[in-house]
């Protein structure tokens, strides 16, 4: 019987994450979510990947210091055995504002745990996946990669940019070594993220800049992520899926 495929899902509590996690559950992965302090939201997904058949660790822990990826991945790799897939999806924006009047902890904080974080995940997976023989990398960035972001978060836009460069360039790299590497690059998502960063509306009021007409789910991103890490996606690496509603 073939080994189920484990994969490591970053930030995975909320939004995004939550449904990758369960949608990968749904797809035959064991699942190991990474998040950073709500125990609460971690355990409810825990308990709905389980639910779907799968098994699933929480781990608890910031991405952005190499201890906490590192514990991440030894954890997992001790509960469930060889890492062959890491969603790199944990992410924060800081609140919405021109340059100009952003504090520069909320500029740190971004770059650290966008940038900083998804390079120690994805030198740790890279690691782990090459003594393995392969795996793939999905990492999460954005349309605003390539739009900008001006006036909301230009910070924010510049670390995903950086995202899209670590996946063409990390994917040349890890070829040769059986693994694939890919993003995708969603538009405006229906999350609590836009409450946090202090404008809860701000999907339903881009709904008409976007071609299709109004915000995307959580779960149409998941879908992607999932296509990108499954067999039918074994001769791609190195593309940015843009799930953006046409944006």
């Amino acid at each position: 019987m073939p080994r189920r495929p484990v994969t490591v899902v970053t930030g995975g509590g909320r939004g995004i994450g939550a449904a990758t996690c369960l949608r990968l559950a749904a797809d035959g992965h064991d699942v190991v979510l990474g998040y950073l302090r709500d125990d609460a939201a971690a355990e409810a997904v825990a308990r709905r990947v389980r639910a779907a058949g799968a098994r699933c660790l929480t781990v608890r822990g910031d991405t952005s210091e190499e201890c906490g990826v590192e514990r991440l991945f030894d954890i997992a790799g001790a509960e469930f055995g060889p890492v062959t897939g890491l969603v790199n999806n944990a992410g924060v924006t800081g609140p919405l504002g021109r340059l100009a009047d952003a504090a520069t902890e909320d500029l740190r904080r971004v770059v650290e745990v966008n940038l900083l974080g998804y390079l120690l995940c994805c030198r740790r997976a890279a690691r782990d996946m090459a003594e393995a023989g392969g795996g793939a990398i999905v990492n999460v960035s954005s349309a605003a990669a390539t739009l900008g972001s001006p006036g909301d978060y230009v910070h924010y836009a510049a670390t995903k940019a950086a995202t899209d460069a670590l996946t063409v360039g990390l994917s040349k790299e890890l070829g040769p070594d059986g693994i694939r590497v890919n993003a995708v690059a969603p538009g405006i998502i229906e999350t609590d993220m836009h409450a946090a960063m202090g404008d809860p509306g701000r999907p339903a009021r881009a709904a008409a800049g976007i071609p299709l007409g109004r915000a995307g789910q959580p779960e149409e991103v998941a879908g992607a992520v999932a296509w990108l890490l499954s067999p039918d996606a074994s001769y791609t690496t190195g593309a940015i899926l843009r799930v953006s509603g046409g944006r």
